[in-house]
């Protein structure tokens, strides 16, 4: 297996997306942040110390997404045009599910945008909440769905 990082010599590189047709590409990711009962309760009742955690969590997805390639080194910066995020109350985890979806018209996929929006909303929600809760467990951060590209769909089951 070709490993598409690295060069002829083993060497790290971006790949060259130059010759990739555009398309519309579109990358849904989820995770899950599990948090004691008080925590979820000063979130649902917006009485977090440090202000309205879903409201910032959101902000900080969105921000998340469009600054991955800042932080995963071989990733393209992508001009996206749409980040939507959706937070689900899990009252009987007690815990928040953030589900990131980022699209775009261009060469290149969006899933990695749609984790990292993922994963920094999630620890945004963290953030706000450990002085409440320094237990809390952030896990299945995962790739939900893609479409557009050379790749294909997919879809987890």
């Amino acid at each position: 297996m070709n490993l598409t990082h690295l060069d002829e010599n083993n060497k790290p590189k971006m790949v060259d997306v130059t010759e990739k047709e555009n398309s519309t590409r579109i990358a849904a990711a989820s995770g899950i942040i599990e948090v004691t009962q008080e925590a979820y309760d000063a979130v649902v009742s917006n009485t977090a110390k440090k202000g309205p955690v879903l409201q910032t969590a959101v902000i900080a997805a969105i921000q998340g997404a469009k600054q991955t390639s800042s932080l995963i080194p071989m990733c393209h910066p992508l001009m996206l045009t749409s980040v939507k995020t959706e937070i689900e109350e899990l009252p009987w985890l007690p815990g928040f599910k953030l589900t990131v979806t980022a699209k775009l018209t261009g060469k290149t996929g969006v899933e990695m945008e749609a984790l990292t929006g993922v994963s920094v909303g999630l620890l945004t929600i963290y953030d706000m909440l450990k002085a409440i809760d320094k237990g809390m467990i952030i896990r299945n951060i995962q790739l939900e769905q893609k479409s557009g590209g050379k790749s294909g769909d997919f879809m987890r089951q």
